[in-house]
Parts: C-alpha cells; sequence; structure tokens
C-alpha cells in the first residue's frame, strides 16, 4: 500500500496511475487517507463483487424475514409453473 499527499500528487499523476495498476495508491490530506487510485479492471471487479454481497445479504434478510413470520416458502417450481414458465 503506498500513500502519498494530494500536493504531491498533482505533478505525479502519470506514475501514480502506473503504479496504481500494481496495487492501490492513497491519495492523502493531513495525514489522512481521503481517496485512492486503484486499477480500472481491479475496479470493475471491486464493483461485481460488492453487488454480488449485496444480493447475498437481501437473500439471507428474505430469509430471516420468512423464519421471524414465520412463513412457509414457496418451491420455486411452484412459481414458474403459477407464471407459466415450467409445464
Amino acid at each position: 500500500m503506498s500513500e502519498i499527499a494530494i500536493t504531491d500528487a498533482r505533478g505525479r499523476l502519470a506514475s501514480i496511475v502506473d503504479e496504481a495498476r500494481n496495487a492501490p495508491v492513497y491519495l492523502t490530506r493531513r495525514n489522512r487517507a481521503v481517496a485512492a487510485v486503484i486499477d480500472a479492471a481491479q475496479l470493475d471487479r471491486l464493483l461485481e463483487d460488492a453487488e454480488e454481497l449485496a444480493d447475498i445479504r437481501a437473500v439471507d434478510a428474505a430469509w430471516e424475514e420468512t423464519e421471524r413470520l414465520d412463513e412457509t416458502p414457496i418451491p420455486w417450481a411452484d412459481v414458474k409453473r403459477d407464471l407459466g414458465l415450467a409445464p
């Protein structure tokens, strides 16, 4: 992990982008990280993973609500049949 003050980063953008291809570069203000420069492909993977995690959490929350309300889940085969998606 590399850190650089924003004031120092202004003149080194190209080298910071090159460095970020290998690992994130944190931009600091008053010794606190306030932003990061990361490889675009890595950002895409992180966003995909975050979306997947959000989906998993939503499923977990739905199961918890089903248990809390003492409901019985409807089998997926029944749902598909009711929607005309299965014979």
